[in-house]
């Protein structure tokens, strides 16, 4: 390892040790916060929404709120510290890659801001009693509707492509080893597959099928993570792209 530290050195070929090492604590915080925004309410939020009991919840519904800021900030982390090393090999499907993540975790800040106005309309129909009920009860349907069709379908989407995009990259560059890059063409696609199954069924949550069908890019994903904090990008791939990026740029 120092003697390829060394050639990289010598051949003025930065490592990228940094993003490699920042990518993989990304993908660890960003999965953390992704499965762990389920906690502080125990469970997803469905209609029809119990006014008094989730007015009651307010300190959990803002620790959710957190949680899926901090998945969103995460998810983005993570293709603008792969984007410079993948541009080398791809720029076009790099920076398809940063923009499917971006569109994902704007969805996904999206369904969070549903989420809070939830909590206003729970504390008003308590504070108004039966008076506002009708209207409480509407408002309420349409912004979990909203909040599962966005964080369901509409931001998973983009997910998927962009890490089909960059498993690509990835694969092609031979920047990690082939079998994981590849796992995570697969992942992708079945995750994708999943989405879209969802949308034409409107069954949201951890369907048995939905569970088979992205548990793959889960397990990729933490499998990638450990590897880039533990070896980073191969060197050697790194040292192939610097002739190309400098006669393009010539």
């Amino acid at each position: 390892m120092r003697t390829d530290r060394k050639q990289a050195e010598e051949s003025g070929t930065p490592s990228y040790r940094g993003n490699a090492i920042a990518v993989g604590i990304l993908f660890i915080l960003c999965t953390a916060a992704s499965i762990g925004s389920i906690v502080p309410l125990g469970a997803a939020v469905t209609a029809p929404v119990d006014f008094a009991k989730f007015a009651a919840s307010s300190d959990r519904v803002v620790w959710t709120a957190i949680m899926e800021f901090i998945w969103a900030i995460t998810g983005v982390g993570i293709v603008v510290g792969l984007y410079p090393v993948l541009r080398k090999f791809n720029p076009a499907l790099a920076l398809g890659s940063v923009v499917g993540r971006v569109a994902e975790n704007f969805f996904v800040v999206v369904g969070t801001l549903f989420l809070v106005a939830l909590l206003t309309v729970s504390k008003e129909a308590v504070a108004a009693g039966s008076a506002g009920l009708v209207s409480a009860v509407t408002a309420s349907n349409l912004l979990v509707s909203l909040r599962e069709w966005v964080h369901g379908f509409v931001a998973m989407i983009p997910f998927a492509i962009g890490t089909i995009l960059y498993s690509y990259v990835l694969y092609r560059s031979r920047l990690v080893p082939r079998w994981l890059s590849g796992w995570g063409l697969v992942a992708g696609v079945l995750s994708l597959t999943a989405n879209l199954i969802a949308g034409f069924t409107q069954n949201w949550g951890f369907t048995p099928m939905t569970v088979v069908l992205c548990v793959p890019i889960a397990f990729q994903e933490m499998t990638l993570a450990v590897y880039l904090i533990a070896k980073g990008f191969n060197r050697k791939a790194l040292a192939s792209a610097a002739p190309a990026v400098a006669e393009s740029a010539a």
